[in-house]
Order: structure tokens, then sequence, then C-alpha cells
């Protein structure tokens, strides 16, 4: 039988944990969570995995979590990328509201004195010079782009698909990799420096793009008063799903899977937030033995992916290598491929 040459990428938030429901802080905050890292490695390892960590200033900048960010790096098994997460990255501007959490709300100023503080830090308390970006809590546009770009970043993975809130939008962006345009990083453009790579989102239906307007449509009209979207979830008709070992069961996970292997999508990007392995960070995965859940997860998972595609681990950096050398100049960056098995 044939089955789909396909990347694995796994990517992890690397940040500080604090009480998400309560204001962002600038100092109150702990890295408990880091030092759940070495193991959550180890498990990775063990599964073939080469994580990518994208390492916020919190983290980069403490004497005791830049050691297992160091050690990390050093092993050569993962990457380690850039995370801006603006309440706590000098310069600080004041504080942080719900919109200017959000890079993209921010003056372009002060994004750029951000990002070079944060580089700072990864560059000499770290030893890595960052190749791949992450904005704190999503969102992409274009005065940013332009500026990772400037600043030699390869690939970034800000676009969240299928989400869109108050202060942001990644509604309508590409779900496969992509070469985004600088006036419109939601769409595609002609540049080829800087690559957009999203984490793996979708429906338990194959066409996604319908699945998305009925999601929309039901989240927005009068339907939502009658929590339509809760009632398509339970009874399976209709699921928005997230490759997330914190936010999506291994059943979900794999129906996930199924949908987008359907749809021949050349990679498979699962994420998480590093402060989820520890119990009750986040909110995120409520139950108890947090660590255990998500490893088991991600075991589950992967080893359903194994069984319907051949699998190719790498970094995300080393994912964006791949792909544009596959299709230098496609756009979006999309080459299915399979292979004959036997056996």
């Amino acid at each position: 039988m044939s089955k789909p040459e396909v990347l694995f990428i796994l990517s992890i938030d690397t940040e500080e944990e604090w009480d998400w429901s309560s204001q962002f802080p600038s100092t109150d905050y702990s890295l408990d969570n880091i030092q759940k890292l070495p193991a959550f490695q180890a498990h990775c390892a063990k599964l073939g995995i080469r994580p990518t960590y994208f390492v916020d200033y919190a983290v980069a900048n403490a004497p005791g979590a830049q050691e297992v960010i160091t050690d990390i790096a050093r092993s050569r098994h993962a990457e380690i990328g850039a995370h801006l997460h603006p309440w706590c990255n000098p310069p600080l501007f004041g504080e942080t509201t719900d919109a200017s959490s959000h890079v993209v709300n921010l003056p372009l100023h002060q994004t750029e004195a951000k990002l070079d503080s944060l580089m700072d830090v990864l560059e000499n308390a770290v030893g890595v010079h960052p190749r791949s970006f992450r904005s704190g809590r999503w969102g992409m546009n274009g005065n940013v782009l332009a500026l990772l770009r400037s600043r030699g970043f390869r690939v970034d993975s800000s676009v969240y698909p299928f989400y869109e809130n108050d202060y942001f939008s990644c509604a309508g962006a590409p779900t496969t990799p992509y070469w985004p345009s600088l006036s419109d990083p939601l769409a595609t453009g002609e540049q080829r420096d800087i690559m957009e790579l999203p984490v793996t989102a979708g429906f338990n239906l194959k066409n996604a793009r319908f699945a998305e307007k009925v999601h929309s449509h039901m989240s927005r009209s009068m339907l939502a008063r009658l929590k339509a979207v809760g009632v398509l979830w339970h009874t399976r008709l209709l699921r928005k799903i997230y490759l997330s070992p914190e936010l999506s069961s291994s059943k979900d996970m794999n129906r996930l899977i199924d949908s987008v292997l359907a749809n021949q999508a050349p990679c498979i990007h699962m994420y998480l937030h590093s402060s989820s392995l520890i119990d009750g960070a986040t909110g995120l995965l409520p139950e108890r033995h947090a660590f255990t859940k998500i490893c088991n997860r991600m075991s589950d998972s992967l080893q359903y992916l194994q069984t319907r595609a051949n699998i190719k681990f790498c970094t995300i950096t080393e994912a964006a290598e791949i792909l544009s050398q596959r299709q230098p100049d496609a756009n979006p960056l999309f080459q299915p491929r399979s292979v004959h098995v036997t056996g």
C-alpha cells in the first residue's frame, strides 16, 4: 500500500506561568514549568521528535531556566526559537491590556525594541541566534513580518488557523505552509525570505473551509445564544480541533489527522504551552497529572499517524528548509508526495 510522506513538527511556547484570568504580569510570575522540560525532552527523544521551543524573555533571562534551555540547545536535538510576550519583555511601556498583549496591536517601534531585547538575551544568555518566531497570544501583520525578515528570521508560526477575537483575526488564512505577503501575512505573496508555518488545525470534516463558514456563522448569529456550536460538538457533527495535547483528546487529534491527510497536507504541526506541563497552570488542561496526560496523548496520536503516513521528524526551521527545496517558487508550498511501501 502507499502512504504519504509527511513532515512532523512539535512546537512549544516556552514561557512563564501565571493566572491567565488575572492581569498580564511583568514580574509576578513563576517558572516552575521549565524544570519539566528535561523530562519532556527525553520523552520527545524516545518518540523521535525534534521539538522547537519558542522561548520568551522571562525564561531566557532567568538563570535557572537559562541552564535548562541552554542544555537543550546544546543537545542539538531541538531548536530554540523566539517568543515575544509584550508584558514581560523589556522595554516596558506601561500596563498591558488585552489588546496590547498581542504584538500586532503595538506601535512598531515598541515591537522592534522588544524583539531586539529578546534576541539579545537569547544570543548572550542562551547562546542561540533564533531563526524562528511566534508572537505571544498569536497574530501577525505586515509590519511585524517585515521586521522579522530584517532581523534574519526564516520562519514564522504566529498564524492561528480558524481563530479570531476582538483584538486580532487569522480567519481565512492558509492552513498549510506558505510564503506570506508583507502587506497581508494572512495571504500569499511574492517574497521568499520568510515562510509562514501554521499549527495544524481544522475540523472533523474534509472540507475545512465549508466547516469554517458554518462554525463562524453559528458562533456569531442568534444561534450562538442557543449554544449551537456546543450541540454540534457533542453530537460530533462539527468539531473545530487543534492538534494540541493540552486542548484535544487523542481521539479528536486522530480525527483531525485523518482530515488533514485527506487534504494531502505536506506537514503535521502539533503544539502546546510549556506551562501546561504542570497541573492547573493554564486552565487549558484542568485534570490532574497534566504532564503524563500530555505525553500519553502525544504518543497515542503519533502512533496513529505512523499507521497512515511515513513521517520525517524535524524542527520548524528544518521543515521550512525542506519545503522550500521541494518547490522553491510555489505558493502555497504544497507538494504532495507518496512512497510505495510493502508488508
